[in-house]
């Protein structure tokens, strides 16, 4: 069932588009990722189709019946509310109700005798009733544990940005609704948080239209991709593994196009340049079809980034932490932590929220002191520090300025000098925009040119503290290649599973009670450690409880077989070499008999889907019909593959046996 429709809506802000006559459609059960370049109006789009802002042109019309809940990349907080309540703040009649209602409670406790307030406590408990709505606050205590917060009666205006972030997504998750927007979800929140909001996603019926720079959430989430790239939507069937391979397939056919036209722009030039004359009906016509091609935009090619930039030299000592310790009030973050970094050194730090992993980044930066021990770093260190703010933008100076401030020029490895300006066109920064002021970018934009900003100290031992928040995913494919050729050491906090399969080779935990925990390995690697020590757990809790019988029965089973090995002797081999016998049913023979055809035959069909998607390059409505197409004789060939091999072994197999 349609829930939604985007009819060719538009928005601008100034001369920049970011998204003309966009169109999609959702059906009830699609869960959708929106992706693009930070600054292409992702948040915009979602805020629009949330109704929370208007277009410049088009419409979205919405199901009657549908309920939206929407977390917003910026959300709204009373710094002197608590965070129970804060999550039943907003404007949902649902939410609005238990707010009411536990206010009002909250004041006949203070005022027990005032028959009005117990009127109105009263007159909300039945509309409590009515909307059904008392098992909210349990909900909402339990997805707020989830998301890493235990302390419900906390003041909002004293909590992180990222605890505020969480509270907001956990006020979204527990709305009833037929349609759900998320904005950046998976920001702020660490690793055991993230699997669980994926799962939680997995699970939840209703549709769900998200951002976020997250592969392993898109692709384990989404079922349908949306693509803003230069101004224009584009929708795909697909997680994010087989997005990426239909958006390689569009982008090579949209390269062919442009290549047949510049070459048919020649021709045409040419045939004007020899002085053809407009004197007849069919010369007029030619010349209107050369202007017309010269008049086309040819923004078939996406932007690259290029982020090759040069390091200092370093030495052979980098960084020494011995005996560090660090505790926040009573609580112990870091008991006793000892390491020596090397050259190529890749390490990923992990952990719950708060547990102290900035914290160790900032006593390797020399901006925390140590309770105990120390951390050195090397005489040819030269630190570059991604953080997670970035409160050193003047909003007023100009972004070409706050680059020059680093350095007017660099020197790439190959020795070649790039100035600022190139640079800033390299990561996307128009020489319009390198003159505009700050405040002006997006945030994802600002968080791309601060990456730049530290790249461009030429660094050789990297910090990066959560560099995927508010990164597109374009700029983390280009920084995790850019990492691929760093000669330094590079210690990087995460939440971002795939950014760590990536790029780092050890893992440094923080398990808790100041436990930090070295493993060599990427982040799968460690998760897998972990699953299986607690796998070896339960099954060592479980032979504890039942050891001696479980003894006991595997003492019986074998005495059993092997009383029946003896007794069976050579007879029972005979019997089993008969057992074994390998044949084709009557089905398989026939099957074995036409698969070739058939993987033929399905082969035939994917050329001829192809060649129709030439043909129909600049039909968008066609092409998404033949990529559905391509898709299910793609995984028609795929099956039928898996039979063949099945059948030719067996086939192998059975000849095999006659030759015995």
């Amino acid at each position: 069932m349609n829930i939604l429709t985007v009819e060719q809506i538009s928005k601008s802000y100034g001369d920049k588009v970011l998204f003309q006559d966009a169109s999609f459609g959702m059906e009830e059960y699609d869960k959708i990722g929106v992706i693009g370049v930070n600054g292409t109006g992702k948040s915009t789009f979602l805020r629009i189709v949330a109704g929370l802002e208007v277009p410049d042109s088009g419409r979205v019309a919405v199901n009657n019946d549908v309920r939206i809940a929407c977390l917003p990349q910026n959300p709204d907080f009373d710094p002197e509310t608590t965070v129970l309540r804060q999550v039943f703040q907003g404007g949902d009649p649902l939410l609005r109700t238990v707010a009411e209602y536990m206010e009002s409670v909250d004041r006949l406790e203070l005022n027990p005798t005032d028959e009005h307030l117990q009127a109105e406590v009263m007159r909300l408990s039945q509309e409590m009733d009515r909307l059904q709505a008392w098992s909210l606050e349990s909900e909402a205590k339990s997805v707020l544990s989830k998301l890493g917060i235990t302390d419900f009666g906390a003041k909002v205006g004293q909590l992180s940005g990222g605890q505020r972030k969480r509270i907001a997504l956990a006020s979204a998750l527990i709305i009833p609704s037929e349609l759900l927007i998320l904005d950046e979800p998976t920001n702020h929140i660490d690793n055991e948080s993230v699997a669980w909001l994926e799962s939680y996603l997995q699970r939840r019926r209703g549709a769900l239209l998200l951002i976020t720079h997250d592969r392993y959430f898109l692709d384990r989430v989404c079922n349908v991709m949306l693509e803003l790239d230069h101004g224009r939507l584009f929708r795909y069937e697909a997680n994010y593994s087989r997005f990426l391979e239909l958006k390689s397939e569009r982008e090579e056919r949209e390269a062919s196009a442009e290549q047949k036209r510049q070459n048919l722009l020649r021709t045409e030039l040419a045939w004007i340049k020899r002085g053809a004359r407009a004197r007849t009906t069919k010369q007029k016509a030619r010349i209107e079809r050369f202007e017309k091609l010269q008049a086309e935009k040819t923004e078939y090619k996406s932007d690259q980034l290029d982020i090759s930039v040069a390091s200092t030299r370093l030495g052979r000592r980098i960084v020494e932490i011995s005996e560090l310790r660090k505790s926040a009030g009573d609580r112990l973050l870091i008991g006793e932590l000892n390491y020596t970094a090397v050259p190529g050194d890749r390490v990923g730090i992990v952990g719950p929220n708060g547990s102290g992993k900035s914290t160790l980044l900032n006593m390797i930066a020399g901006r925390v002191e140590p309770d105990h021990g120390y951390v050195e770093l090397g005489q040819t260190v030269k630190l570059g520090f991604f953080t997670q703010e970035h409160q050193e933008m003047d909003d007023k100076q100009r972004v070409i300025e706050y680059i020059k401030e680093e350095a007017e020029v660099i020197t790439t490895a190959d020795g070649s000098r790039i100035t600022a300006a190139q640079m800033l066109e390299r990561f996307l920064f128009s020489p319009t925009m390198q003159w505009t002021p700050i405040g002006k970018l997006s945030g994802g934009e600002k968080r791309r040119l601060y990456l730049l900003r530290v790249l461009m100290g030429a660094p050789n031992v990297l910090l990066l503290d959560e560099p995927t928040n508010d990164l597109d995913i374009q700029t983390l494919t280009v920084l995790e290649a850019y990492l691929d050729e760093f000669p330094g050491a590079v210690f990087v906090v995460s939440h971002d599973r795939y950014f760590l399969d990536r790029t780092v080779d050890k893992i440094m935990a923080f398990e808790g009670d100041g436990v930090v925990a070295v493993h060599v390995g990427d982040y799968s690697e460690y998760e897998e450690r972990l699953q299986l020590l607690a796998k070896s757990s339960e099954a060592g809790t479980s032979q504890g409880a039942g050891g001696a019988k479980g003894r006991e029965a595997s003492s019986a089973a074998s005495d059993s077989a092997s009383q029946g090995d003896k007794a069976s002797g050579s007879g029972s081999q005979k019997d089993q070499s008969r057992v074994d016998r390998l044949k084709f049913s009557y089905n398989e023979q026939r099957e074995y008999e036409a698969i070739d055809g058939l993987v033929e035959a399905a082969e035939e069909r994917l050329t001829e889907i192809a060649a129709a998607m030439e043909q129909a390059a600049s039909d968008a409505s066609r092409l998404q019909e033949l990529m559905a197409e391509q898709q299910e004789a793609e995984a028609e060939l795929e099956r039928l593959m898996d039979r063949w091999t099945y059948l030719n072994e067996l086939a192998e197999k059975i000849e095999q046996q006659r030759s015995k």
